[in-house]
């Protein structure tokens, strides 16, 4: 456990740094088809870094889009793209696994649960990209030290 709350306090300064030194940048992508593929690799590298227990993919994946030069919000936005691949992978495997538990099930339930939760996550998604807009990581990482001091207090 001590791994995952060192890995949020360093990611949470991460964060901090970066903003800082990124304060009065203008960011040259402000949306992610004007995205180039040297761009794309190096985000793809950054989330290398999630490996690391207690590293955020979403949160490597957002400093390295940064460092490459898209805005906040095309960066958060690249983020939540890369996902789609790799939850619908992980979805459609643990489906096949677990194909066996549905037979008898109500597909209903399910799939109103599917619904509901695709609204709810596209809903979220939106709204933290608007507030991308305006605001800047520094709560984030604000957030990710005290989280990452209190697993530290908690472990000892």
């Amino acid at each position: 456990m001590e791994i995952v709350a060192i890995m949020f306090i360093v990611g949470g300064i991460i964060f901090l740094i970066v903003e800082y030194l990124h304060r009065n940048r203008e960011y040259p992508v402000k949306n992610v088809e004007e995205m180039g593929y040297a761009q794309a690799m190096w985000i793809g590298i950054a989330q290398v870094f999630a490996l690391i227990p207690g590293t955020s993919r979403a949160g490597a994946c957002i400093i390295g889009a940064l460092l490459v030069g898209l805005d906040r919000k095309a960066s958060a936005e690249f983020s939540f793209l890369l996902a789609l691949p790799v939850m619908l992978a992980a979805s459609g495997f643990d489906l096949l696994r677990h194909y066996h538990d549905f037979a008898g099930a109500q597909m209903a339930p399910l799939a109103v649960g599917f619904a509901v939760a695709f609204v709810c996550a596209w809903v979220v998604i939106r709204l933290f990209i608007s507030f991308l807009e305006r605001f800047t990581f520094n709560a984030f990482g604000i957030y990710r030290i005290a989280f990452g001091a209190l697993l530290l207090w908690v472990a000892s």
